[in-house]
C-alpha cells in the first residue's frame, strides 16, 4: 500500500523583515501550522513613514486575516487636495470627499499604523529577533543554516526574504542588487516637518517637469509630511547607504524655488527621520534560490508610482505561504508562487508607465494640459475602479 504524502505542517520558516511583506507571511505560515520566527535589524516595529494604499486584491487579504475593521478605523480622511504652480500660486484648491471609502472601498492609511496593526496580529504567535539580521546562509540538502549578526547559528527549512528593495537575503543568495534594479528616472526623499502652514486633512502639490513636491497631512497635528522627488539620468547606487550625501544629492535638485521648496530644503537637511530612494522597480526572472524566497519589495517592488507596493506585499504574503502550505516540497511551492502570482506582479508593474503620472506630470505639455483640466474641477474625481488592482482572485488555500 503506497502511503500518501501529505505537507508537513511543523516545517520550520526563518522571515527576514518586519515591515509589511514580512508580518503579513508570518501571519499566514502561523495559520497554516508552520513554526515562524522573523528577523529584524532594527530594535522594534518601525512607525511613521506616508501614507500607503490598500486596494482590489489586497482588501480581501487583510479581510481574511480580520483587521480590516482595524484598519478602516485608520483610514485617512483626506478632504483637500491643493495644486500649486511653479511660482507658489495656487492652481486649484479641490474638496476631496468623493474619495472617501465606503463600507468595501480602497484604503488609504499611515505606514506605521499598517505595520502596528500586522505586528500586533502575529507578536503573540511567532517569535520577533529584533536587533539582529541574517550574516550568513548555508544551504544544504536537508535545511539552511543561518548565522546572525549576534553570532547565534539555527537550521530552518525555508528562509523567506521580506527586507525591502535593497534586500540583504537577495544580495546574499544572489550577488549586488544593481542587476535587478529597473529604474524609472527619478529619485525621492520623504521626510516629516513642522506643521506651519497649518495644515488638516489635506495635500499640497507642487512640480515642474524636472521637480516634485508635496505636503501631506495625515491629520490635525504638529507634524506632516514631506516629499522632494527629482528627476536624474543614472541610478545613485553610490548614496543608497551613505544619509549625508543623500542629503546633498536632494538639495543640489533644488538649488533654488518658490513656495515651499526652500523651507522643505531646510528641515530635509535637518530631518532625523529622512528616508531616501530611486523611483525604480525590482525586476527578476526567478523569486527564489533553493531554500530561499523573496516576497514583497525584495522580490518585485513596482515603484510608488503604482501605489500598489503594499498591495503586491500583502497579496504575494498571502500567496508564497498559502503554497508553502499546500506542497512538500519547497521547490514545488516556490514553482506555484510564481506562476499564481507572476501575471498580477506584472500588469501591476506596467501602471508605472515611465514616471509620467496624471497628477506629476513630466513634460511642459503634460503639465500645462493638467493645470488647465484643474481649472474647470470643483472637485477632485475619484479614481475609478482599475481592474488591475484586482486582476488576482485569491485562491483558497485553508
Amino acid at each position: 500500500m503506497t502511503e500518501t504524502h501529505r505537507p508537513r505542517r511543523n516545517r520550520s520558516v526563518l522571515v527576514s523583515g518586519a515591515s509589511i511583506a514580512g508580518p503579513a507571511i508570518a501571519y499566514w505560515l502561523h495559520r497554516h501550522g508552520f513554526d515562524v520566527t522573523v528577523v529584524e535589524k532594527a530594535g522594534t516595529v518601525r512607525g511613521g513613514g506616508y501614507p500607503i494604499d490598500i486596494r482590489g486584491s489586497a482588501l480581501e487579504v487583510v479581510r481574511r486575516m480580520n483587521v480590516l475593521p482595524q484598519l478602516q478605523k485608520a483610514h485617512v480622511n483626506t478632504r483637500r487636495i491643493t495644486f500649486v504652480d511653479s511660482d507658489g500660486s495656487t492652481i486649484a484648491a479641490l474638496p476631496a470627499e468623493n474619495i472617501a471609502i465606503g463600507a468595501d472601498g480602497d484604503l488609504e492609511v499611515r505606514r506605521g499604523d499598517l505595520t502596528g496593526i500586522l505586528h500586533d496580529a502575529v507578536r503573540e504567535s511567532v517569535a520577533f529577533m529584533f536587533n539582529d539580521s541574517i550574516a550568513t546562509l548555508d544551504d544544504r540538502p536537508d535545511g539552511i543554516e543561518v548565522t546572525f549578526r549576534s553570532g547565534a547559528r539555527r537550521t530552518f527549512d525555508v528562509v523567506v526574504g521580506a527586507d525591502g528593495i535593497h534586500s540583504h537575503t537577495r544580495r546574499l543568495i544572489l550577488g549586488p542588487e544593481e542587476r535587478f534594479h529597473h529604474y524609472l528616472g527619478a529619485c525621492f526623499a520623504g521626510f516629516t516637518l513642522p506643521n506651519h502652514l497649518g495644515l488638516s486633512h489635506e495635500g499640497m502639490l507642487w512640480n515642474t517637469p524636472t521637480q516634485r513636491a508635496a505636503l501631506y497631512a495625515a491629520g490635525s497635528g504638529r507634524q506632516v509630511y514631506g516629499l522632494l522627488s527629482f528627476r536624474r539620468p543614472d541610478l545613485p547606487f553610490d548614496v543608497f547607504r551613505a544619509p549625508d550625501a543623500q542629503r546633498e544629492l536632494v538639495a543640489a535638485a533644488f538649488p533654488e524655488g518658490s513656495w515651499e521648496i526652500p523651507r522643505m530644503v531646510a528641515e530635509m537637511r535637518a530631518a532625523e527621520d529622512l528616508f531616501f530612494d530611486a523611483v525604480t522597480q525590482i525586476r527578476m526572472t526567478s523569486w527564489s534560490l533553493g531554500r530561499v524566497a523573496l516576497v514583497g519589495d525584495a522580490a518585485y517592488a513596482p515603484s510608488f508610482l503604482t501605489g500598489q507596493g503594499t498591495g503586491l506585499a500583502l497579496v504575494g504574503a498571502y500567496v508564497l505561504a498559502g503554497e508553502l502550505a499546500a506542497h512538500a516540497d519547497h521547490a514545488e511551492a516556490f514553482d506555484a508562487y510564481d506562476r499564481v502570482l507572476r501575471p498580477f506582479v506584472t500588469l501591476n508593474q506596467e501602471l508605472a508607465n515611465e514616471g509620467d503620472t496624471e497628477l506629476f506630470p513630466a513634460t511642459e505639455e503634460s503639465l500645462r494640459e493638467r493645470n488647465a483640466a484643474l481649472r474647470t474641477l470643483s472637485a477632485l474625481p475619484a479614481d475609478p475602479p482599475h481592474a488591475t488592482y484586482s486582476a488576482l482572485t485569491l485562491p483558497d488555500y485553508d
